[in-house]
């Protein structure tokens, strides 16, 4: 009875060893690129943030408007403190995600 070299367990874990030492720059580039992607969705996150303040300003004049300058002021602070939250949590975002994309490209190597 013959038994399929190709079956064999040593060289299955072999071949997959060797797949991952045979293309280090592959491996760098995919782990740029997911950091690339991370970048992109909380830029997302930020632009969305921004969208959503801009219909909630439309909103505070659409309909009852405001009618003193104290509700207006009020109506602006809620967004730029909501603004700058977001703006925070971008900051706070993009610093983690330097130290991760350091991280991940010092596993591949």
């Amino acid at each position: 009875m013959s038994q399929n070299p190709f079956s064999n367990p040593m060289l299955e874990w072999w071949q997959q060893q060797w797949t991952k030492g045979a293309n280090p720059m592959a491996r760098t580039q995919l782990a740029w690129m997911e950091g690339l992607a991370e970048a992109l969705q909380f830029e997302a996150e930020f632009l969305k943030a921004i969208a959503e303040s801009g219909e909630r300003i439309a909103e505070c004049f659409d309909g009852p408007q405001p009618t003193t300058p104290e509700e207006v002021q009020a109506c602006y602070e809620k967004l730029v403190k909501e603004v700058s939250n977001a703006q925070m949590k971008r900051l706070e975002h993009a610093t983690k995600l330097s130290h991760d994309f350091r991280k991940r490209i010092w596993e591949e190597i």
